[in-house]
């Protein structure tokens, strides 16, 4: 097998990756397929750290838009990204990787509170580490998430896996046949023409933190080892 680029990474799953082409829930299937990936990158003495989304199952912005309080949606929806947490953690053990779910709420019940470094001790005895309910706090997305733990745990990059789209294009690429694809772009490129990549608070954070962020398609044939292993996929978006 290919020796892995990085030593250690964080890995942006989204709830609908998830999902697969259900609209709502967990494939266990896709998980599965995952969770196998997951295992190889671990095989070749890759530390990874995960964060969840939780879209698959609640948005707390789209239940704002229809009248609930902000704040109060978007706690529902840090724990629908536990929901997707424990889910994976226990199909990452069925196939044999050691995992912990560390929280940023306090649910000590099902899991680990989020204490860095515990997580580091984790991810030091090979053990994934799954990040569940964000941030902790309401307005910040699992995107911004993702970039404060990778920063948190000392990761080389910040893999964010989509589920359909490939890498960043300078439109949208299921509206506008003609759009094209980058291969790399610079943060700053990538804020100025307001790319939804990702958000532009995790994008800024990792500008100024000088972390590599790859988008790429989850969907995609052994998308995850690839990313690991330095290959050409996918969006690079760097300085």
């Amino acid at each position: 097998m290919k020796k892995a680029r990085y030593k250690r990474v964080l890995l942006k799953i989204s709830g609908a990756a998830l999902a697969g082409n259900k609209r709502y829930g967990i494939d266990f299937a896709v998980a599965s397929g995952l969770a196998r990936q997951i295992k190889q990158v671990v095989d070749m003495g890759v530390e990874m750290g995960i964060v969840v989304g939780g879209g698959n199952i609640w948005r707390g912005s789209t239940a704002a838009e229809k009248g609930m309080e902000r704040t109060t949606a978007d706690y529902a929806g840090m724990l629908a990204t536990l929901l997707n947490a424990l889910a994976l953690q226990d199909t990452l053990e069925k196939t044999g990787v050691p995992t912990r779910v560390q929280s940023a709420l306090h649910v000590e019940s099902v899991c680990e509170p989020f204490i860095r470094r515990r997580a580091m001790r984790h991810l030091e005895k090979g053990r994934v580490v799954i990040f569940a309910c964000g941030s902790g706090n309401p307005y910040v997305t699992t995107d911004t998430a993702a970039a404060l733990r990778a920063f948190e745990i000392g990761a080389e990059v910040l893999l964010m896996a989509k589920n359909g789209v490939d890498g960043i294009y300078n439109a949208d690429p299921q509206k506008n046949p003609k759009a094209k694809k980058f291969n790399i772009i610079s943060y700053d490129k990538a804020l100025q023409l307001r790319l939804k990549a990702t958000d532009a608070t995790a994008m800024s954070l990792c500008m100024e933190q000088n972390l590599p962020i790859l988008v790429f398609d989850v969907d995609a044939p052994q998308s995850i080892v690839h990313a690991v292993q330095g290959d050409i996929i996918g969006t690079i978006v760097k300085n």
